[in-house]
């Protein structure tokens, strides 16, 4: 199986479905530290994949959001992000599936070399 953080996302067509158990398992084996968690936040989606990374203080922090944002942009696939003093909450899910796509996994595995 190729690593995740090697891979681009893929354009969602109107076909595309979230993932299954099986394949959310599959694809949780590859990032460390992630969880998937009930959609939050007023969206639609049924799923999400989330992380928090700890940092020394606040510029640590902006800095590592502004890599995640050069990151979203060159894969045109868009995070939650909350940032803090010492810590960044990373949300990512697949709007045009309501929830988990293979996408968020390869940006999931991105952010942590980011990290």
């Amino acid at each position: 199986m190729a690593d995740l953080s090697t891979q681009s996302c893929e354009i969602c067509t109107a076909k595309a479905q979230p993932l299954g158990n099986a394949e959310l398992a599959k694809y949780l084996q590859q990032i460390i530290g992630w969880q998937v968690i009930p959609g939050s936040g007023g969206t639609k989606a049924l799923q999400q994949l989330v992380k928090t990374f700890s940092f020394d203080n606040y510029p640590q922090a902006v800095a590592f959001t502004n890599r995640i944002a050069d990151l979203a942009e060159a894969e045109d696939h868009h995070p939650a992000l909350l940032t803090e003093w010492g810590k960044v909450t990373v949300i990512w899910w697949t709007h045009a599936v309501g929830g988990l796509h293979r996408n968020d996994f390869i940006c999931a595995a991105k952010t942590d070399l980011l990290g």
